[in-house]
């Protein structure tokens, strides 16, 4: 590295630095959902999703691309002469796939395979649909700090298991829930329970609340936090958010429990998209 880049690096990394000590609550807040933004419009992201088909033992056509043999939980996959596919950025023929981890990228399109409460499905994304390509943002509540809340941990002797419904009627999940968080509005004394998965440094909260159907997604909006260290955790609804099935029939989103169901108005975050 040269003495003139070295420098230059240096002084702009620590500018970058200092710009973010010195932004506003707000501005930490729209740079937060601007992120969020370029996530949804990425090659493959959930405006991309178009397909989602549930698998049978034995053999799946995918069409136009191939067939996915499913014998046990060993998945297999034969594709179509003349097509150029790409696996983890290596070409790729024909072979054995793994769930939840590989992406199989055939032009504008993208396939993988899920697994969702003990079933597969394979998924496909195409980076050319009118949704992506069209997609001009979210509509959201004003940035409010009060609506960014300390509550009280409560971590529970035994973690709870639990299931978890989701936008598909007979596909139930399992989560494992640490604990609950206990915190007020304006008044009313509300309990939000997240769930947890190994190793994970985040607490993830599926909520809904009295905005939900007119204002807000009637199916809930999503939440991440840090995990406490001191009996206490921020839920900075500013960063609520809508799950992937706001922007594709295609995807398998948790709702809230009945305990998640909040009996106020949490008007912060993201409002609803289009008719959802």
């Amino acid at each position: 590295m040269s003495k003139i880049f070295f420098i230059v690096f240096f002084f702009t990394r620590l500018y970058a630095q200092d710009s973010l000590k010195t932004e506003t609550y707000e501005q930490s807040i729209d740079r937060w959902h601007e992120g969020r933004i370029m996530g949804l419009k990425n090659e493959y992201g959930w405006l991309s999703l178009i397909a989602l088909e549930w698998m049978n033992e034995g053999e799946n056509i995918v069409a136009g691309i191939g067939t996915i043999s499913m014998i046990n939980d060993s998945l297999r996959m034969k594709l179509n002469t003349g097509l150029r596919v790409m696996l983890n950025e290596k070409e790729f023929i024909s072979g054995s796939i793994e769930a939840d981890t590989e992406r199989i990228i055939v032009g504008s399109k993208a396939i993988a395979i899920i697994s969702r409460g003990g079933k597969y499905a394979v998924r496909v994304w195409d980076s050319e649909t009118p949704a992506r390509k069209n997609f001009t943002g979210i509509h959201r509540y004003p940035v409010d700090a009060r609506w960014k809340i300390t509550a009280q941990w409560i971590l529970y002797d035994v973690p709870k298991k639990v299931k978890i419904p989701t936008v598909i009627p007979d596909l139930i999940q399992d989560g494992i829930v640490p604990g609950v968080a206990v915190f007020s509005i304006d008044g009313k004394e509300c309990r939000l329970e997240p769930t947890i998965e190994e190793g994970s440094d985040e607490l993830f909260f599926v909520f809904g609340d009295k905005t939900n159907g007119r204002e807000s997604y009637g199916a809930g909006r999503f939440l991440y936090t840090g995990v406490s260290k001191d009996g206490t955790i921020i839920l900075d609804f500013n960063k609520a958010y809508n799950p992937p099935c706001v922007f594709t029939d295609f995807a398998t989103c948790p709702v809230p429990t009945p305990e998640n169901r909040l009996k106020v108005r949490i008007e912060a975050g993201e409002k609803n998209f289009r008719s959802h």
